[in-house]
């Protein structure tokens, strides 16, 4: 029986691969075995960080709401217990988005979480 060289299926698999390291430089996206090993690293890197950005961004939201809420007299964790307690279900991108783009309705959500902590 003759050797079948895998033709036409062989070819789009390579071909994929060489597309996805379009803009490599040097051999990364010229020889296939580089630019394989490449995109194979680089899509798990990726996979990868579409999970870490999840993380990353909820740190810099507490850390925003945590700025804000000291301007405004009152610790993160203290604030966080306060709005809960008073029935406040804003999550923290959009309690970050307040506290960049507007302060004075943080200072009221501020100023609910205080009188809820002490009731």
């Amino acid at each position: 029986m003759p050797r079948t060289k895998g033709g036409s299926k062989s070819r789009q698999r390579r071909k994929k691969i060489m597309k996805l390291a379009k803009g490599y430089v040097g051999g990364r996206g010229r020889l296939y075995r580089s630019a394989h090993e490449t995109v194979e690293r680089a899509l798990a890197f990726a996979y990868r960080d579409r999970r870490v950005k999840k993380r990353t961004f909820r740190g810099l939201w507490i850390t925003r709401i945590g700025a804000a809420a000291k301007l405004n007299g009152i610790s993160y964790s203290q604030l966080i217990k306060g709005l809960k307690q008073a029935g406040v279900e804003l999550d923290r991108k959009i309690l970050a988005e307040l506290a960049v783009a507007d302060l004075p309705a943080f200072g009221q959500l501020a100023e609910t979480a205080k009188s809820h902590l002490s009731a």
